[in-house]
């Protein structure tokens, strides 16, 4: 059977073409969507004429419980296994601290930081080989206007040693992007193509680097 990559948030930016570069390696693509449907069927159908095996997408609020495990439910009722799972899901509040709400705030760490570890613990006894989860420069970084954005990347990368701490036939890595061609960032900065391939040369050892570890886009792409 063709490997299995889920990737959350994976009809725009990052995710898309994440999706786009495993289906291209004729891998079994899964992806979430929150928002965008619409986009969410144009990379099904990227994903196909790309070459991927098979292609399964399906709504996911990570901020909702429910949801997750609706989600999670979905995806293994079609595949018993996932051989990558790369956590790519994430909001922002682009915002001084003194500006932003606390709604703004609870989302950000909810979506990027909770919910990223609430399906990575749901996930854990289906995950075969690596999670790859994406960080930032600004998991490494402080930025003004970026606090809560920061704080959460940097939970990223904590959460990824520690939980490689735990688990001993996964590896688990943080790939750190820096500005990146995005709706986040009104799209300045470098191809979410190059992001995309250094995600699939880490899961599949091509850049080859242990349990726990970071790789930062700039110094790969």
């Amino acid at each position: 059977m063709s490997k299995v990559v889920l990737v959350t948030g994976g009809s725009i930016g990052i995710g898309r073409a994440i999706c786009l570069r495993f289906a291209k390696s004729g891998y079994n693509v899964v992806f979430s969507y929150y928002k965008d449907a619409e986009e969410a069927e144009r990379v099904k159908r990227d994903c196909i004429d790309l070459g991927a095996k098979s292609v399964f997408f399906y709504y996911l609020n990570l901020v909702d419980d429910n949801s997750i495990k609706k989600f999670v439910a979905e995806v293994i009722g079609r595949y018993s296994r996932i051989d990558i799972l790369v956590n790519n899901a994430g909001v922002i509040a682009w915002k001084k601290l003194e500006d932003q709400t606390f709604d703004e705030i609870a989302l950000q760490v909810r979506v990027n930081l909770e919910g990223l570890i609430k399906i990575t613990k749901i996930l854990l006894p289906y995950v075969k080989d690596k999670i790859i989860n994406i960080s930032s420069g600004a998991g490494k970084t402080g930025f003004s206007e970026l606090t809560t954005y920061c704080a959460t990347k940097f939970g990223v990368r904590g959460f990824t040693q520690a939980i490689a701490k735990e688990l001993h036939n996964i590896k688990v890595i943080s790939v750190n992007p820096d500005m990146t061609q995005t709706r986040m960032t009104n799209f300045v900065g470098r191809p979410p193509e190059d992001v995309a391939e250094i995600v699939f040369k880490v899961a599949e050892n091509i850049i080859n680097v242990s349990s726990g570890d970071d790789v930062d886009v700039w110094k790969f792409a």
